[in-house]
């Protein structure tokens, strides 16, 4: 799971709030446990550790209770390592889940990769195959990682110890170490849970489910984070696992880390309920041009081409809607400006004008459907630099230049109305051999003419990169609903040789390197983290899994801002991180005036 990366942006000045909040705790409790709770609470009437930790109990359990509502889709990528003596160690296999979770059935994966899925008594993320010395992954234990204890969190099946108080993010946090009790049962977690200091909700959670070996698998280390998505609401949004020396019944040694994400929890509200509100009616007069009477009398091509965009237009809202897609957003922006560099240095005016979104999965593909280039987040989040993304890019405008990729079914409105689970088997945007090779030589005419033409060398390398781990990560490289990423060999010769002992040659980096993802809304948006200067050669981890360290911030409406005091916030922080005391530990933690 991950580290949090502590960065002291706030303070929260609770003293206004105190008798209000103090008021609401006398009054009588008639809330909906299971609707996401204001973000105002009486956290000024804890004044004492026994106090928080009843106040982080309950609200565990209202957390509990509003995840049944969702069904998010569900994301795991394992890689399975081995040691390497230069690189410390590296990807060998790896394995992909993609479902959607029917929370409010328990611990449900709804594969959206029609794998066939046997049943087990216990959701082991390591389940022992019957009759057999072998292990298989099973994605249910991995999600079932988004819970500390689902049926068991309160006093007479733990020890709760508090450790201190701590930052994570601008969200401030008491944490405590979680002991399950002698005889309280398996399944019970065993590490430390940061809670976040308003509500008392757990915002983190770090260690294992016990025991860790069983008779039907194994459970893993984890690291659980929840970001607040709406008011009063945190919902399990990225979870690490990872196992450096664990034994198996054959005395084998299983070393693997994994990635889980969780997004798609507002889909039902995909339908664009904002810009119907926002919908205008325009006026007679105003529709009254030659545009309205040159619409009126249309030529077969013109048919053709409206007949094209309407299939395009039907297949990228079903996408969106069933959370496969990206909402419109500044990341697309990015992607039509070096789009636009590449037109414009080749004198091209294509029109419909060449729009781009983004996947969401973690594979690395990309696709195009009409005059829109899709590319995968998980492609994004590894190329290196402009250069490689522009390489991406060309190939895909390159097909829709010299092909004619087969929408026409798509333009029936009712091919595209299918359910998230059944999407991956429904919808395909693969290309031909041949298209792709017409498409290469094209790409490769468009690049040396761009503003890239100097830089390729970098493409060059990625693809290199690529090829040589295509055996140990074909489910991280082969694509789900578009192309794998394939691109002639002109690149790659032109390219230096490839060494990965070289600190200064970064080919690709590693996963999750350059798109974060909003779980409730869909929206992607690049992190603006500041290059950083390698050590050894083990950094480099090129397409490798690594930890989350999400930065916590509470919500926002849209178009709100919260102005941070940094002097009282590192002031806060000092104070709040000093290690307690006996006497200390008697007193619950308490918001800096």
């Amino acid at each position: 799971m991950r580290t949090s990366k502590v960065l002291f942006l706030s303070v929260f000045l609770m003293g206004a709030a105190a008798s209000a909040a103090f008021a609401q705790a006398q009054a009588p409790d008639t809330t909906d446990r299971t609707q996401p709770q204001a973000g105002n609470s009486a956290s000024a009437s804890v004044t004492t550790v026994n106090q928080a930790i009843d106040r982080m109990i309950a609200r565990e359990h209202d957390e509990i209770a509003a995840m049944r509502r969702y069904n998010p889709i569900v994301e795991t990528y394992i890689q399975d390592m081995k040691p390497d003596p230069a690189m410390g160690a590296i990807p060998v296999r790896d394995h992909y889940f993609l479902g959607q979770a029917d929370l409010s059935k328990g611990i449900v994966d709804r594969s959206m990769l029609n794998r066939r899925k046997g049943k087990l008594d216990q959701f082991n993320p390591i389940s022992h195959l019957s009759g057999f010395f072998t292990s298989s992954y099973v994605p249910e234990g991995f999600l079932e990682m988004i819970y500390v204890d689902p049926n068991g969190f309160d006093r007479q099946h733990y020890q709760i110890d508090f450790v201190r108080r701590e930052f994570l993010g601008e969200v401030r946090c008491v944490v405590f170490d979680l002991t399950p009790l002698p005889k309280s049962g398996k399944g019970r977690f065993k590490g430390r849970v940061w809670a976040e200091d308003q509500n008392y909700t757990i915002v983190r959670f770090n260690g294992v489910y016990t025991p860790v070996a069983g008779i039907n698998g194994f459970n893993l280390h984890f690291d659980s984070w929840r970001l607040n998505v709406q008011p009063g609401l945190w919902l399990p949004s990225d979870i690490f696992s990872q196992e450096s020396d664990l034994k198996d019944f054959m005395g084998s040694r299983v070393r693997f880390k994994a990635q889980t994400r969780l997004w798609g929890y507002d889909l039902k509200n995909v339908g664009h309920e904002q810009e119907f509100s926002e919908m205008t009616i325009e006026s007679a007069s105003a529709i009254q041009d030659k545009s309205i009477a040159e619409l009126k009398d249309r030529s077969p091509v013109e048919a053709e081409r409206e007949w094209q965009h309407s299939a395009e237009v039907n297949v990228l809202d079903r996408l969106q809607r069933i959370g496969l897609l990206a909402p419109p957003g500044e990341v697309d922006k990015v992607l039509e400006t070096v789009i636009n560099n590449i037109e414009v240095t080749n004198n091209l005016d294509i029109q419909p004008e060449i729009r781009c979104r983004v996947l969401l999965t973690g594979t690395l593909e990309s696709f195009s459907i009409g005059h829109t280039i899709v590319l995968s987040r998980g492609l994004l989040d590894v190329l290196p630099d402009e250069a490689s993304l522009a390489t991406m890019l060309a190939q895909e405008l390159a097909t829709i230049m010299v092909t004619r990729p087969e929408t026409d079914q798509w333009g029936f409105n009712d091919m595209t109305n299918v359910t998230t689970v059944d999407a991956l088997s429904h919808f395909t945007f693969k290309y031909t051999h041949g298209d792709i090779d017409l498409a290469n030589k094209k790409a490769v005419e468009l690049l040396k003419n761009s503003p890239y033409k100097d830089k390729l060398q970098t493409a060059g390398l990625f693809l290199k990169q690529l090829d040589s781990q295509q055996k140990a990560l074909p489910a991280l490289i082969n694509s789900r609903l578009g192309n794998r990423i394939v691109f002639g060999s002109e690149l790659q010769t032109s390219a230096p040789e490839l060494k990965q002992d070289k600190i200064d040659q970064i080919a690709a980096l590693p996963i999750g390197a350059r798109v974060k993802i909003d779980p409730w809304s869909d929206q992607v948006e690049l992190l603006k983290s500041k290059p950083v200067a390698l050590t050894s050669a083990r950094e480099k981890m090129p397409f490798e899994v690594t930890p989350f360290m999400p930065f916590l911030t509470r919500y926002q409406r849209p178009g709100s801002q919260v102005i941070a005091d940094r002097a009282k916030a590192d002031l806060a922080k000092r104070q709040g991180q000093a290690q307690p005391s006996q006497d200390q530990q008697q007193q619950a933690p308490q918001p800096q005036q």
